[in-house]
């Protein structure tokens, strides 16, 4: 089943409640990827259970692929052994990424929801893993990425939303610069990274420095910056 033409993912957790829990908060940044939890025992206690986790991979399967996502290593046992009793066919389009549970999930969901394929959204998932490329502190959005992207171009805003760029709209933001194959920066990090853009801690009245050195970015540029300003949807 699954969302045609998009990745799914699949939550494997201990717990029936926090699976749930996973696929509600990721729906709010991906609200037509084919998200599942498969938590919990068959009986409805802690643990795991083979056969909730080979459901689970059917309902997210559109033939696209599949992402599995564990929170603990018996977890991902219990997902290896459903992925050893799958066709081969489907076999070769399911990853288990070993990400953090709720960064990974999330980053992936969003990236699935941007319709990229496998490796794209395996990739987003592991990025949970990496140090964001910039900390909170870059939320006084000074002119540093302006000044490294002078041979290029540039757009300044503030952020209007009362809430800052929290969870939301920095997925917003990621799933419209994924439509550009210019890459373009926000504050020096990278437009299309969901966990580096919510890393910045962008707060109402930020500046927004949105920049890009691709001869072909302006287009780019000018779309995130009208959403930026628009305090998508928001404001």
């Amino acid at each position: 089943m699954g969302t045609p033409g998009k990745i799914g993912i699949v939550f494997v957790s201990h717990s029936a409640g926090i699976a749930a829990g996973l696929v509600e908060l990721a729906r709010q940044m991906a609200s037509t990827a084919s998200l599942v939890a498969a938590g919990g025992t068959d009986d409805g206690r802690i643990g795991t259970s083979f056969d909730l986790v080979t459901a689970g991979i059917a309902e997210a399967d559109s033939g696209a692929g599949v992402v599995v996502l564990c929170d603990l290593g018996s977890a991902i046992l219990t997902a290896e052994t459903a992925l050893e009793f799958l066709d081969d066919d489907v076999r070769e389009r399911v990853r288990i990424v070993d990400a953090p549970l709720v960064e990974g999930g999330v980053a992936a969901a969003v990236a699935a929801e941007a319709g990229d394929p496998l490796d794209v959204v395996v990739a987003a998932a592991e990025s949970a893993r990496a140090p964001a490329d910039a900390g909170p502190g870059a939320s006084a959005g000074t002119s540093d990425a302006a000044g490294r992207a002078a041979s290029g171009y540039v757009r300044s805003v503030r952020l209007v939303n009362s809430d800052g760029l929290h969870a939301r709209p920095a997925a917003e933001l990621v799933k419209l610069a994924s439509t550009f194959t210019q890459k373009v920066t926000v504050n020096g990090t990278d437009a299309k990274s969901l966990l580096g853009i919510m890393s910045l801690g962008l707060t109402k009245g930020a500046q927004v420095d949105i920049a890009s050195e691709d001869p072909g970015g302006m287009p780019a540029v000018d779309a995130l910056a009208a959403l930026a300003e628009s305090g998508f949807g928001e404001a």
